[in-house]
């Protein structure tokens, strides 16, 4: 059965972050009513074509259950990526979580690059220049916008 294990066992607050442009960290909180000896364990694809990957480093909470993930070289492409996690107890049978994201929807941007500002006592005013974020999936600098907050005069 798709649902099989033992209900409130399955994880809650599933979430992943991608930054530093390759850097992915997904965290999640155990089943509510999950034994105590339950371990969790989280795959990932990003494309139906690409073969699923366990998580390459688990961070772990006080009793050394499997509470996050850190993945590092992601790349972020056009598909859904899907992540499962499922889980083991000596205990009983644990549910399983899954859900398809939008990796480029989780991505946390880099400030702009190289800000410069050159003032003159003129009617010139100042001059504001910046480079765009860098990022692993956006090739067009005209796909962002900016809003400069100017906090002295």
């Amino acid at each position: 059965p798709v649902f099989a294990g033992m209900n409130g066992s399955a994880i809650e607050n599933f979430s992943c972050v991608i930054y530093n442009i390759f850097l992915m960290n997904c965290t999640w909180q155990a089943g509510r009513d999950a034994p105590a000896d339950t371990q969790y364990f989280l795959y990932w694809q990003k494309s139906r074509e690409d073969n699923q990957m366990e998580c390459e480093l688990y961070m772990q909470g006080e009793n050394g259950r499997n509470m996050g993930c850190m993945f590092q070289n992601v790349s972020i492409g056009i598909e859904k990526a899907y992540f499962l996690v499922n889980g083991s107890s000596k205990d009983s049978l644990i549910q399983f979580y899954d859900e398809y994201i939008d990796l480029y929807k989780i991505e946390i941007l880099t400030a702009p690059l190289n800000v410069t500002a050159h003032c003159t006592r003129d009617s010139a005013g100042c001059i504001i220049t910046w480079h765009p974020p860098l990022t692993s999936h956006v090739e067009k600098a005209e796909c962002f916008q900016y809003e400069i907050s100017i906090q002295n005069k």
